[in-house]
């Protein structure tokens, strides 16, 4: 017995490295990348300040970006109604009529697509706030999410990497120390927001890779990764020193720009906050660039985890399902 038992540890050490490389694409192998999402992907408008973290990316990975994610976007407005361009009902159709119309030849074993969305499907003005579709829960923003990978599949892309939920709740917007700003000036209850937020937050993470994890069997030939926004987003919060590298004392409980208003203030009035700005390489020492958004710096460092998990040379925060 202690024989076949012997043979059996040889045999799977020896067959290791093969399960290993089922696992994601190969070292090597992806030379292109397509991001969808909202404003924490938006490259057109990026929104911390600077350069958005799919253009870091690409540079650290050597890829070639190929962005269609859009400022505002929530995952469906059939489901969370915004009047900004959501993933399903526009920007999958813009990547589609680019595929079609000849602008855009990928091929699919070297291409890998991204998907990080639910800060405004979950937040103000949608599920927060009672304010989606009737009947719509977070079971439903959390399936269409997942359903992107199916969906992009099914035109033929093999290689995913889905980016969970940051720790919203750890954002000012939705902290419990939070004041009225440019996202939010009538009174609500913070305490209670917060709360709700760590709530949704890990309860819509733990749903995606539940999710993420069936639907993976059931995709031939791809490739499937989570990428654990929050996880990462959490330990720069709790470590700040091994992430922001600015001359100001290190802050995640600040913002680079910050606009305090007074409740029910009229934010389109540009007199109307008091707002305070960050410059230079001051601007490094934060984690978030305004009340919700992560700062350059942050974006800097999601880039190279994420640049990591693509070339295959770093998964700190990277599972692969298939």
């Amino acid at each position: 017995m202690s024989r076949v038992l012997a043979s059996l540890v040889v045999a799977l050490l020896a067959a290791a490295p093969s399960v290993l490389a089922f696992g994601g694409p190969l070292p090597g192998q992806i030379k292109n990348l397509v991001t969808f999402g909202d404003s924490y992907t938006d490259v057109g408008n990026p929104a911390d300040g600077g350069q958005a973290w799919p253009i870091y990316a690409a540079e650290y990975g050597h890829l070639n970006l190929y962005p269609f994610a859009k400022s505002g976007a929530a995952c469906s407005n059939n489901l969370t109604d915004r009047p900004f361009p959501p993933v399903f009902e526009y920007q999958i159709p813009t990547y589609l009529q680019e595929v079609q119309n000849g602008t855009l030849a990928l091929n699919p074993y070297e291409t890998i697509y991204t998907l990080w969305i639910g800060t405004n499907d979950v937040g103000v003005n949608e599920l927060l706030t009672g304010s989606q579709t009737p009947g719509v829960t977070l079971v439903n923003t959390t399936q269409c999410a997942v359903n992107w990978v199916s969906t992009m599949y099914g035109y033929g892309a093999r290689n995913f990497l889905f980016q969970n939920m940051l720790p919203l709740q750890n954002t000012i917007l939705y902290s419990n120390y939070s004041y009225p700003n440019r996202y939010y000036v009538a009174p609500r209850n913070t305490t209670e927001w917060n709360v709700m937020m760590t709530e949704i937050t890990n309860t819509g993470n733990l749903l995606s890779r539940m999710m993420l994890e069936n639907l993976a069997y059931q995709l031939p030939g791809a490739h499937i990764g989570i990428f654990d926004s929050y996880g990462l987003f959490t330990d720069m919060y709790n470590n700040p020193a091994q992430y922001l590298n600015g001359t100001a004392p290190l802050n995640v409980t600040g913002c680079v720009n910050s606009c305090v208003y007074a409740i029910n203030a009229n934010i389109s009035d540009p007199n109307a906050g008091t707002c305070t700005t960050a410059e230079g390489t001051d601007r490094d020492s934060f984690l978030w660039y305004d009340e919700l958004h992560p700062s350059e710096q942050a974006d800097r460092i999601v880039a190279r985890e994420i640049s990591g998990a693509i070339l295959r040379t770093s998964e700190n925060y990277t599972t692969w399902l298939s």
